[in-house]
Formats: structure tokens, sequence, C-alpha cells
């Protein structure tokens, strides 16, 4: 148990109906003793841990009626004694008895430090933590969900169980070191190699699964795309739910992409409104269209907008040209101006005005954003964790290839052990101080 006491208020800034100053350390109970008078006879340090008490809360200039509970060592989120005073939600009140916790004994907390202390207790890993951060600052659904999994060490137990195969093949490479019969040693490489050629798929597998992660952490880009007047603008508008793009009839109204972002299936989805793309003589037209391009090339998903009286023409090919493989949505919008009931190759045909179109059109875009998924493997979604699992991998390839060269175990074991320390980064087991800090520097103070 850490020697200090630190003490933060909890909740977040501004008027509200509770207010919650949070203090752990070894002296928690004793400053709750000094700051807390119960409403009944039991004095605090007689307190029941997990049971809410009623009573006054001295903030030393003046007072509250609040609640206080005490969490005990080692069953407290820090892994140390922690006590909670919950208050009135007006700021005055909470920073007057945050200061009166100062006054007694404690100092303030720094960014994640409540969560750095579980992590140092051994109450979770360092890719828990990282999950909790993430559904602190998670802006969809998706994105809370995916950070409960890693909360709930769903990548931590992966990592575990890698590194367990691989102490395992470390044992069989020191035994054969030790103990070198050239018939066993042969066979044992053989094994060796198909171990780590199981491993490595295993690994693949899983890091396949980050380019859903990141668009669950950083959304999926969609390009609203088409020549002018098709009515991409009006269908931002529409999928947005209020105007954000100025609509006009005149040709080449957009000049630069418009943003906005809507939650689909609880995925976020970012939507750019780009220039109509055509041939123009105004440089600035031309700069926009430039930038729609970039925009096409760039997106996770295109949706392409035809006017459905007009159909198909070459301008619109042109567009066609730019989105080339990527997942593509075509739609013919404006049904509503015409009661032509034209056979087109469109994937759905919208209306902006009516609305028409736009739910399915919505679904078309998380199939093709998001494909098929489980929720339950949607755990991967930082770079920092990727990025051990892809340099874990490259180190065992090292070590097949090494296998299949006939290179010396003792060699082969470098490699495998180096795979095994990587993968300790997932979980903080042989994480940097610097990679810690900078971790928990993401936290808002009181967490």
């Amino acid at each position: 148990m850490t020697e200090e006491n630190i003490a933060a208020i909890a909740t977040a800034p501004g008027k509200g109906g509770v207010a919650i100053v949070r203090v752990s350390g070894k002296d928690a109970l004793a400053l709750a003793e000094k700051a807390f008078l119960p409403s009944g006879k039991t004095p605090v340090k007689d307190f029941s841990p997990y049971r809410m008490y009623p009573g006054e809360i001295d903030a030393g200039s003046f007072k509250d009626y609040g609640l206080c509970v005490y969490f005990k060592a080692p069953n407290s989120y820090t892994g140390e004694d922690v006590v909670e005073f919950h208050c009135h939600g007006g700021e005055s009140i909470a920073r007057g008895i945050l200061k009166r916790t100062f006054e007694l004994g404690a100092r303030s907390a720094t960014r994640g430090e409540f969560t750095k202390r579980a992590f140092l207790n051994g109450k979770l890993s360092l890719s828990s933590a990282e999950g909790v951060a993430d559904m602190i600052n998670g802006e969809s659904e998706a994105e809370v969900k995916a950070g409960y999994l890693l909360y709930g060490e769903k990548l931590t137990k992966k990592a575990r169980e890698f590194q367990d195969e691989l102490k395992y093949l470390l044992a069989g490479i020191e035994v054969s070191v030790d103990y070198p019969e050239e018939d066993v040693e042969e066979q044992h490489v053989d094994e060796l190699r198909l171990a780590l050629e199981k491993t490595v798929g295993q690994l693949d597998e899983l890091t396949k699964r980050y380019a859903v992660g990141k668009k669950i952490k950083s959304g999926v880009t969609v390009a609203i795309c088409g020549k002018p007047n098709t009515g991409k603008s009006s269908l931002l508008n529409r999928m947005l739910g209020y105007e954000k793009a100025i609509v006009s009839d005149v040709a080449g109204t957009t000049r630069d992409a418009v943003e906005g972002t809507i939650e689909i299936g609880g995925v976020k989805f970012n939507l750019y409104d780009t220039a109509g793309v055509r041939e123009s003589g105004d440089r600035i037209e031309s700069v926009g269209i430039e930038r729609a391009e970039s925009i096409i090339k760039a997106c996770d998903v295109a949706v392409f907008v035809a006017d459905y009286a007009r159909g198909v023409d070459d301008e619109d090919a042109r567009v066609l040209a730019i989105v080339k493989e990527k997942p593509l949505i075509k739609v013919f919008n404006k049904v509503d101006l015409t009661s032509d009931d034209t056979d087109t190759d469109a994937d759905v045909h919208t209306s902006a005005v009516t609305g028409e179109g736009i739910e399915k059109l919505k679904a078309l875009l998380y199939d093709k954003g998001m494909g098929e998924r489980s929720e339950d493997a949607a755990f991967l979604i930082e770079e920092r964790h990727f990025d051990a699992l892809r340099r874990a991998k490259m180190r065992l390839i090292d070590a097949r290839n090494a296998c299949e060269k006939g290179d010396p175990l003792d060699f082969i074991g470098i490699e495998v052990q180096s795979a095994w320390e990587i993968l300790g980064e997932i979980t903080g087991e042989t994480a940097s101080e610097a990679v810690i800090e900078e971790i928990f520097m993401k936290f808002c103070v009181g967490k």
C-alpha cells in the first residue's frame, strides 16, 4: 500500500445533484473520521466497508449533509483503503471538502493516479487500464463497448495465453540445449517450427481485428461524392437531421468538404459532403474538386450520388473511376421529383426531401463500413496493442525461419524470448516507465 494519501474530485465539474470527493491511501479511514460525523452512533473507525453512511461532512469553514462510504483494502478500486464523500453537487462544496482533505494530510492526485495505483497494486492490467480510458473518452456506443471488453481483460487474457505457449516452447528449447542428443534435437526443432507456425497464425488472426477496432476508435470515413447538383448536400443534411451544408440549385455551391457525424449501430460515421467533381475553369472550385478527390481516395466507404431523373453520364464515370476499389454504395437521389419507375443499378433510391431510402442507406453504410463482426471480438482498438502484437508476430516468424534454416536452438530461443517480452508490454509486465506514465496522463484527475 502506498504511504501517501491522495484525494481528488471524482465527478465532472459543474453544478449537479451529487459530487464525489475520493481519498485513497493508508490513512483514508482516519482522515474520514476527522471530516465526517455520522448521523447514528457508529463512529467512522467502526464503519462496515461498502455501506453508505449518512451524516455531516465537515469542510472546516462550512458543513454539508451527505454520505460517506469506505472501501477496505485490498477489495477496492485502487487496492488501498478508499473513502468517498458524496456531497451536494455545487462546485464550491466539492472544492471546499477537497481542500479539507489536503489540510488533513492528503495531497492532490495527479492525472489517472487512482487507476495507476490499481495497476501497480495488481488490481488490473495495463491494457485494462487503457480500456477504462477508452470508456470514459468514448464518443460512440461501440467505443464504450470495446473499452469495456478491454477493461474486462479480454486482450490481457489473449496476450497471456500466447505468453504461456511461448514459455512452454522456451522450456523445451532450454532442455534441448542443455541435453543435446542429435536425433531428439532434430525432432524437437520440427515440432518447434510447427508450434511457431500455429502461434504466428493465431497472432495474424488477432491483428486482423484491428481494422475493425480502428474504425470503432476513429469512426468510419464516408465520402459523399458525385457530380454537381445531384443532391449530395441535401442528403448529408437529411442524414444528420439538421442543416449543416448549404443547399442551392447553383452547380458548384460546395467548394470544400463539409463534415458531419452520425451514429449507426452504435458506431461513429464521419460523413464528408465533397465538392461536385467536374471539369471547371474556376480556380477556387478546382481546389475544392482536388480536395474531394483526396477524400474519396482516403475514405472507408464511398457514397456515389446520381440524379435519378438524369441517370449516369460521362461526368459520373469520372467520379466512379476515382472510387476504384473502395467499398461503394450507389445512390440514385431525388426520386420525389419524378413519377418514372426507371430501372437502375443503384443500391438504394433516396429522397432528401421525403426521407425515402435514408434508413436503408444507413444500413448499407454499416454493412460496407463494418461488415460482419462479433461484439465479443471488438477489443483490439489501441494502436499500441496492435503494434506490440505485430512486432511479436515478426519475432516468431524470424524464429520459425531460423528453424527451417537449421540455426542453433539458442539463437531461436532469443527470438522467442523477445516475442514473450513484447507481449508483456500489453499487460504491463515489461512496459517501460515512460509508456506507463504516458498512458495514465490520458486520464482525468480523479480517475
